[in-house]
């Protein structure tokens, strides 16, 4: 392997993987480094929105996709008294071509990105790399250390782009300035068998002091479970007979039993932050790496996307004509702040409001009866936040040299 390469992309998740198969798509020598062997991670989202559909259509591979085991959600309803309510129906977005969320492991997505990009010649994938840091001329990054089955070792770049999650190497070693917010809870992480017949809903179900988001997959539930920041210890300590009956008030469709052990129960650090600038000379961030979101409305990996496609029409030539500088990289940020701190804001809103009382065990969450009233009446108006999440703002295609 060379020990230089014209784009070093940090991670191999959504935001890196996508954008190295955009640059590729280009002519852009690109490198992705991934530190683990494969993508089998459970702490990975699974909600692709219909926004990024409509992006795997224009680059090609939708039928692809389309083949993947997947569940469809159409709609987000909740239980009031025992009265289902359609809150969010994806299935009015008339302007998507696929108007529903699909729920898809993302590790068979990462697949599939990466066994396209793997077409490229000028695509390169390095598992079991784990970048420790940048090297520097001066102020510049100019690339890469990482580390590897064969040992240390270092490789050059003109752009080291991060995209190596919440807890960037890339970020921490590059001490960009960044803002955290509160946010008040965890995440417990697992799964329970699934009635394929049964119904499920991406609105969580809650009860006072708890509340949960079940995710299908095939077989069965991933559970995210959502604790109140700090509690984890004193939750386990309570003991597994208090949880499965937590379980079975909650989940009463599924089998709490399947938990033997709190091994099976994962505990994930939540956290909601931004980076004030996202690049320095010869580096970008994107993705989580940029800005970690809160796993409320799963867009994450949704907007790791679109980072990942805006800046591949930003720096795709400036790439490949070896003419890139800094004014293309803070273009990036410029494009993409504004669906970045909207749905940061609406996240924090719905802590605030929605989970904080939840958790505090002072109430079950549940709509105005207002708003109740007012979608029965107009169901159109359920468009609206099924736009919001779905689709967002500023929504991004594919660039015409990516598109198959």
């Amino acid at each position: 392997m060379s020990d230089a390469t014209t784009c070093a992309v940090v991670g191999g998740g959504p935001a890196g993987l996508f954008l190295a198969l955009m640059l590729a798509r280009a002519g852009v020598e690109v490198t992705v480094l991934e530190k683990h062997a494969d993508f089998l991670r459970d702490f990975r989202g699974d909600t692709v929105h219909p926004v990024t559909m409509r992006l795997l259509d224009e680059l090609g591979l939708f039928e692809r996709f389309d083949r993947l085991p997947h569940s469809v959600v159409e709609r987000g309803q909740f239980d009031v008294d025992g009265n289902l309510y359609t809150l969010v129906d994806f299935s009015r977005l008339r302007s998507q071509p696929h108007p529903y969320v699909a729920m898809v492991p993302q590790w068979d997505l990462l697949d599939l990105i990466a066994d396209a990009a793997q077409e490229e010649p000028t695509f390169n994938l390095l598992m079991q790399h784990d970048v420790t840091g940048l090297l520097r001329d001066g102020d510049r990054v100019t690339g890469v250390r990482f580390t590897s089955p064969d040992g240390a070792g270092e490789l050059r770049a003109d752009l080291v782009v991060g995209c190596d999650g919440r807890t960037s190497a890339v970020r921490r070693d590059a001490g960009l300035p960044i803002r955290d917010y509160p946010v008040p809870f965890d995440v417990w992480w697992f799964r329970m068998p699934r009635d394929q017949q049964a119904q499920f809903s991406l609105i969580p179900r809650t009860r006072p002091g708890r509340a949960l988001i079940m995710i299908p997959r095939e077989g069965y539930y991933q559970i995210a479970y959502l604790i109140p920041k700090g509690s984890d210890a004193a939750l386990r300590a309570r003991g597994l007979d208090a949880f499965h009956r937590e379980l079975c008030e909650m989940i009463p469709e599924s089998s709490p039993e399947a938990i033997t052990s709190w091994d099976d129960v994962k505990m994930l650090d939540v956290r909601l932050d931004r980076l004030r600038r996202w690049h320095r000379d010869g580096m970008l961030c994107i993705g989580d790496a940029a800005h970690a979101m809160s796993p409320v409305g799963g867009v994450g990996i949704n907007l790791a996307i679109a980072d990942a496609v805006a800046a591949a029409g930003y720096l795709a030539e400036p790439l490949r004509t070896r003419r890139l500088t800094a004014k293309h990289l803070a273009a990036v940020r410029r494009r993409r702040i504004l669906p970045t701190v909207a749905t940061q804001t609406i996240q924090r809103v719905l802590h605030r409001v929605a989970l904080t009382a939840v958790l505090q065990g002072r109430q079950a969450a549940r709509p105005p009866d207002a708003v109740l009233r007012t979608v029965q009446r107009f169901p159109a108006l359920t468009a609206v936040p099924a736009y919001v999440v779905g689709v967002g703002l500023l929504p991004q295609h594919a660039p015409d040299f990516a598109r198959r």
